[in-house]
């Protein structure tokens, strides 16, 4: 009897364990789920395709209205951009909890497509238009459209949940490779206002069809108070403590590598033309890595997979970026990187919404990452103040290379033990 009881106990904890040991849900079969990941995937390509073309903007704002404009200025509104966009992802996520997808999905389509309509008609040479206008607007409008497509998208789907999941996160990625070609090609033919106004009009049809095509699977609840909106209550579980804390100490390092690889390379290599080419390999292998991620992780379980890859991604800093300059190394550092950091990037939130209720998943997720947001915005400036000016290129470096590669793998040992914290069992699916 005693082993009937023993035996019992042990499928109840491996079933409270995880929610993804249960089987596809029958829904998942049906096509609405499969047309809204389709419609988060249009969000997440409009939203980070804006974001991640901020570099076209700094670049064409210091050669023509803000010459004399200090470019860590210029920065600043991209920074605030992203910043708004995590900071807000909490009221964002409690907003979809309470009121579901389709107004979230019409503040935000209208603010991204008529802050790029505003953006055409503003004096570039005025920086605070630019600031309110692309840094405010564009930002908080981005973040109400952005943290509702994730957890919509992992809404409809249990056993795949990190798989849809991932494919929405790389979509914002091809966003962020399509957006600047666009910006590349169409600025010398058109001008810099009516390319503005061609690509407001494709993110207007974006949200359109996204808008036509989603459906949110669980009923809204009413907002009972202002306080519902910052549900900060994930933190009294232990497990989502420790792996916010995890993953708060691994931000500060994750976008070291993406920020200066390039910088790194022209100083050491100055005559190699692999600088130009480092970054956009390290985002492909990052889209390979989401989506693969993902996959894994549907598998194997999302902690299970997100605490390797992170510890990994700083030895490979330390391993690989910290003992040679080799234009060969180099390379395939930052594809390795690139892949472990986009399973990162599209696995954690999954592990958030693994330990949260289904009907508080926006309110949870976002307010992991609007604790994440203040080492998104602090981590890659104190690794470059570490940055040294020296003849000897990787003494200069090491400070930036040893701080983005220690926090990364302090970051991934605190999320191991997160996922000890869910199960000692490590061969469950967690």
């Amino acid at each position: 009897m005693k082993f009937f009881l023993e035996k019992k106990k042990k499928k109840e904890d491996e079933g409270d364990a995880s929610s993804l040991e249960t089987d596809i849900p029958k829904t998942d079969r049906d096509l609405k789920p499969l047309l809204t990941v389709l419609g988060s995937c249009l969000v997440y390509f409009s939203a980070f395709g804006i974001i991640n073309s901020f570099g076209f903007f700094q670049e064409y704002y210091q050669s023509t209205g803000l010459t004399d404009t200090p470019a860590s200025t210029i920065s600043f509104i991209g920074t605030l951009q992203i910043t708004l966009m995590n900071v807000l992802a909490a009221p964002a996520g409690s907003l979809f909890d309470c009121y579901g997808l389709k107004n979230l999905y019409i503040l935000s389509g209208l603010g991204c497509a008529g802050g790029l309509l505003a953006l055409s008609f503003s004096e570039t040479d005025e920086l605070y238009q630019l600031f309110l206008i692309q840094g405010v607007l564009l930002g908080v409008a981005i973040a109400l459209g952005a943290q509702p497509a994730l957890v919509v998208a992992g809404q409809h789907f249990q056993r795949r949940r990190a798989l849809v999941m991932g494919i929405v996160a790389a979509s914002g990625s091809v966003g962020g490779v399509c957006f600047p070609i666009i910006f590349a090609r169409l600025m010398p033919q058109v001008g810099f206002a009516w390319t503005l106004r061609v690509v407001a009009t494709v993110v207007a049809v974006s949200y359109a069809i996204a808008l036509s095509i989603s459906w949110t699977k669980l009923p809204p609840k009413p907002l009972r108070g202002a306080g519902q909106l910052f549900d900060f209550k994930g933190f009294l579980d232990k497990r989502y403590s420790v792996l916010a804390v995890g993953a708060f100490v691994a931000m500060l390092g994750q976008y070291v590598p993406y920020y200066y690889i390039t910088s790194y390379c022209s100083t050491s290599n100055p005559n190699s033309s692999a600088k130009d080419y480092l970054l956009p390999l390290m985002n492909a292998a990052s889209i390979l890595g989401r989506i693969l991620g993902g996959l894994a992780a549907d598998e194997t379980g999302p902690t299970n997979i997100t605490y390797p890859m992170t510890i990994l991604s700083g030895i490979q800093c330390l391993g690989m970026w910290l003992v040679t300059s080799d234009v060969g190394v180099l390379v395939v550092f930052v594809i390795l990187y690139g892949f472990c950091s986009g399973v990162f990037i599209a696995v954690l939130p999954v592990i958030a919404a693994q330990l949260s209720p289904a009907d508080k998943l926006g309110g949870r997720i976002g307010a992991l990452y609007t604790v994440l947001a203040a080492a998104q915005l602090v981590g890659s400036p104190i690794g470059g103040s570490l940055i040294q000016s020296s003849t000897d290129f990787a003494f200069g470096y090491m400070g930036l290379i040893v701080f983005g590669g220690v926090t990364l793998f302090v970051g991934g040992i605190v999320v191991f033990i997160s996922r000890i914290l869910q199960h000692k069992d490590l061969s469950l699916r967690l």
